[in-house]
């Protein structure tokens, strides 16, 4: 890869990363629903600006079903997961179990069966998660860890989906996408958060709100997805992916930096256990070659 393509690489990971302590500033001001409404809100803009003469770049069922099941299920059950509990920088890591869950969906619905690097990947994260479920507190951090979990499930459902897709243009996909969850967010926010709670924060923003919504739907939406899809177009996914590794790594610093969160010595085991088993399966070793003898 070029260096200029590296280095964006990387810094789609920080913005990935740090986008977990946007979520928590956010958090702080918007229910958890309606804060996931806006940001699908507003990364839909590009549509009301550029026109929508051109259409999606995939069909309509895809578009509609990655909606539903990426935009509404999956980040609505990380930002309730985060709202009643979960760190900011655990949830960057325990999310990332979503390669994991599309192994194991892509195996028991499409036939893909993975090798015995991803199965030996998957027991070392998943013993990781085990051991960070140990140090979480009994009621909401531990349902929060639980709702993470399910969130990382339902993306591996919404890889599978985009697999299928074989959208040509992964921005452009994912700003039609965002058209989708804004009207279901909101009447899921009315109905369980409360008429009254959503206009207490729509009519008391804050700022420091205000940037939160805005990073996460134009810098880890729109920026990031475009950024990656770039890559993707030019280099192979093999190549690609394990810049992913790094998200977690630039979501738990920055959520010490700036949140302060703490990591005890079993949570930092499991964390490492984490990082361990996404980089055996993610990562390829390089092939064995025969010695050449020269004459």
């Amino acid at each position: 890869m070029r260096t200029a393509h590296i280095g964006l690489a990387v810094a789609v990971a920080a913005i990935w990363g740090f986008n977990f302590v946007a979520i928590k500033v956010g958090l702080a001001d918007f229910p958890p629903i309606l804060f996931c409404a806006l940001r699908f809100a507003l990364a839909a803009l590009p549509l009301l600006v550029l026109g929508v003469r051109r259409g999606p770049p995939v069909p309509w069922r895809f578009i509609l079903g990655i909606g539903m099941v990426l935009g509404v299920v999956k980040f609505s059950l990380l930002f309730v997961g985060m709202d009643i509990g979960m760190p900011a920088g655990l949830s960057s890591l325990v999310l990332q179990s979503q390669a994991f869950f599309t192994a194991l969906f892509a195996a028991a619905l499409l036939g893909e069966r993975p090798g015995p690097k991803q199965v030996l990947g998957m027991a070392v994260a998943f013993a990781g998660i085990g051991l960070i479920a140990l140090e979480m507190p009994a009621g909401d951090s531990l349902l929060g860890l639980g709702l993470v979990m399910a969130a990382a499930a339902t993306w591996g459902v919404a890889n599978l989906l985009m697999k299928q897709a074989k959208a040509p243009d992964l921005f452009r996909m994912m700003v039609w996408v965002s058209v989708v969850p804004p009207i279901p967010l909101l009447l899921l926010s009315l109905g369980m958060e409360g008429p009254e709670r959503a206009w207490q924060a729509l009519t008391h923003l804050t700022p420091l709100g205000v940037g939160a919504v805005a990073y996460i739907a134009f810098g880890a939406t729109l920026f990031g997805f475009a950024a990656w899809g770039f890559l993707l177009r030019h280099y192979p996914a093999s190549l690609v992916a394990p810049f992913s590794l790094l998200v977690p790594v630039f979501g738990m610093s920055s959520s010490a930096l700036v949140l302060g969160e703490s990591f005890t010595p079993l949570k930092m085991a499991g964390a490492l256990l984490v990082l361990a088993g996404l980089a055996v399966a993610v990562l390829k070793l390089p092939s064995a070659r025969p010695a050449t003898h020269r004459p």
